[in-house]
């Protein structure tokens, strides 16, 4: 078979590769719904504090994020397969042994140590290896479905698991979630390759003169030297505190508190989780839009459009919540089309940056900025929460923290971005 970027008689194999890591994301995708649905319950239970749920849920977030960048270069040594089936394996055996907790350090073990370790490397660095590996065209647009696909998984399975926790206990919340990491690993095994060049072919839209990166032989140096590179970049650290406010404004405050807010403001459980469920669909148009937008606008501009609009959102959430009705309804499907609309354009200004080999390396840690901010939004508005009796002082925060990150986000001018590229 000759190399080709397309196939006239059938469609890229890129177009497989990505219907299986988007089932993939999104069958791996429960695990990171849970916590916000085991405050309410573990604390019935246990008597756990919100603020021990939060730490658990910040040592989950700071090990998905900071096994970004070492799960991007393991892929790229290894191959997407063989990490992809270990990681599910992992999140698995993790999900499955919190049935059987009863301690606090069981639950940071296993859905902090554990799960977080595993699910890591399902992170969107998997997204953004799977976009960069197989597409050249439409990378953009490849790169939003995916994160879509994770994103919305989260927010999609909430009423299903809240509704188990709700009618059969929250022990079947982890069975779940262990039977649903399982089931995707067939799929991976029987269709996911490592790249094109393994059957033969191009990324999809690459010219004939295409030249595939210089395979990584060393991939712990590989990250560590990315970073290295980096860190004396002020384009990365940019990058970084914008996706750091991300992560606190989305994952670790509304994925993880939402329920917990709502039960303040007399929201059944359940309806609370399907609003979460209704950004978990708007998230869906949201991002794949914002791939589009990547491929044809400047990415820092939509970056200076998204957070501007979160940060206000933010900061009207709590009397919208104490209304409730319509308007937080409203609020979701809004907030839905915003929640990772930043992925696309944050890969895309990484590749743009630091080059396709060391680009998905350098989103890694970019990535792992992400989960720090999660992580201090995971126990510092559980802690705001224990100490004020309120969730509207954490809410203005992030609030704040999206309009600085906009602000930011201003001073990654096209012109500027490209000054290193390779």
């Amino acid at each position: 078979m000759s190399l080709s970027s397309t196939t006239k008689t059938r469609p890229h194999y890129a177009w497989v590769i990505f219907v299986v890591a988007f089932i993939t994301l999104l069958g791996a995708a429960g695990f990171r719904s849970t916590p916000a649905i085991l405050i309410d319950p573990l604390r019935e239970e246990f008597g756990w504090s919100r603020s021990i749920v939060g730490t658990a849920v910040s040592i989950n977030v700071l090990l998905f994020g900071l096994m970004g960048p070492f799960a991007a270069a393991l892929q790229l040594k290894y191959g997407l397969r063989r990490i992809t089936i270990g990681a599910l394996s992992v999140i698995s055996l993790g999900a499955l042994a919190t049935t059987q907790m009863s301690a606090p350090w069981h639950l940071y073990l296993l859905w902090g140590a554990v799960v977080g370790t595993g699910s890591g490397c399902m992170a969107t660095v998997f997204a953004s290896t799977v976009a960069s590996r197989w597409f050249v065209a439409r990378r953009g647009l490849v790169t939003g479905a995916l994160t879509a696909a994770s994103a919305s998984g989260q927010l999609v399975f909430l009423p299903l698991l809240t509704r188990l926790a709700d009618n059969h206990g929250w022990r079947w919340v982890g069975i779940t979630i262990a039977l649903c990491a399982l089931a995707v690993i067939p799929v991976v095994a029987l269709f996911l390759r490592n790249s094109p060049s393994d059957i033969g072919l191009l990324p999809y839209g690459a010219p004939d003169d295409y030249v595939a990166p210089t395979p990584i032989t060393r991939p712990i140096s590989a990250a560590l030297g990315a970073l290295n590179d980096a860190r004396h970049d002020g384009i990365f650290w940019l990058l970084w505190g914008s996706f750091f406010v991300c992560g606190l404004s989305t994952n670790g405050l509304i994925q993880t508190h939402f329920l917990s807010a709502a039960h303040d403001h007399q929201v059944a459980a359940v309806t609370a989780a399907s609003y979460l469920a209704l950004i978990g669909g708007f998230d869906v148009i949201g991002t794949v839009a914002s791939g589009w937008f990547t491929d044809k606008y400047d990415p820092a501009k939509l970056l200076i459009f998204y957070y501007l609009l979160r940060g206000l959102s933010l900061m009207v959430l709590d009397p919208t919540l104490t209304r409730g009705g319509f308007g937080l309804a409203g609020f979701m499907m809004f907030y839905g089309l915003d929640w990772v609309a930043t992925v696309p354009p944050t890969v895309s200004l990484c590749v743009q940056r630091f080059g396709v080999q060391r680009g998905p390396l350098v989103y890694g840690w970019v990535f792992a900025g992400h989960q720090v901010g999660a992580a201090v939004a995971a126990f510092g508005a559980g802690y705001l929460r224990d100490a004020t009796g309120s969730y509207q002082s954490a809410f203005f925060i992030a609030g704040v923290g999206c309009l600085l990150a906009a602000f930011g986000s201003s001073r990654l001018t096209r012109s500027r971005v490209l000054v290193n590229h390779s």
